[in-house]
């Protein structure tokens, strides 16, 4: 089953030769990455793929529809990390959250850079934001906890720290690469050594 990025579920679209509805997925998030979202039209994101229009159209109903399963597949896994780490204390979900979402950005690279970009031009990035500033604040609410039970600084604020944090996970996408020289795993223990030694009450 695949989700949107309203929260509905879908069957999964049947492939056909040449481009399966993942691998067209795929190569049109890199389009719009490369290109621009608004500035790929469904004509030209046809031709880029070497697709006809009615091809493209077998797997999904539109551009728009596109746009949606990208950002909910980058949203869905965020929002997972939060459903995951429910049951741990709020220093540790803290780290938690923060080590899942590298990993995630890491797994979803392409689609994560997608949400990144997105304005709030139409509805659906509209939609998404929300998702993103739910996510924000329930961060911001693991921030303020963690700081109750004294886990991190108190002398910093909530929501700033939150800012600052995931304004350092979110950049690197900016360099970041799979298949470099520091693996996914690395790299959350450097993000999470750089962020929360600078937290951590002493």
């Amino acid at each position: 089953m695949s989700q949107t990025v309203s929260g509905a579920t879908e069957p999964a679209k049947r492939g056909r030769p040449g481009y399966d509805r993942r691998g067209l997925l795929d190569a049109a998030i890199a389009v719009f990455n490369e290109s621009g979202y608004d500035a790929t039209s469904v004509a030209a994101l046809a031709a880029r793929l070497g697709l006809s229009k009615a091809a493209l159209y077998h797997h999904f109903s539109s551009k728009e529809e596109i746009l949606e399963t990208a950002l909910g597949e980058a949203l869905d896994e965020l929002e997972g990390v939060l459903a995951d780490t429910r049951s741990i204390g709020a220093g540790d979900r803290l780290a938690a959250v923060l080590q899942g979402a590298v990993q995630v950005l890491a797994a979803h690279l392409p689609a994560v850079t997608l949400l990144l970009r997105v304005r709030g031009n139409s509805e659906i990035e509209r939609r998404a934001l929300e998702r993103r500033r739910a996510f924000d604040q329930e961060v911001t609410r693991i921030v303020r906890a963690a700081q109750e039970e004294g886990t991190v600084r108190s002398d910093v604020d909530a929501s700033v720290a939150t800012r600052l944090l995931f304004g350092m996970v979110n950049s690197l996408v900016e360099w970041y690469r799979p298949g470099g020289s520091e693996d996914a795993d690395a790299l959350a223990r450097d993000v999470l050594t750089v962020a929360l030694d600078g937290l951590r009450t002493r």
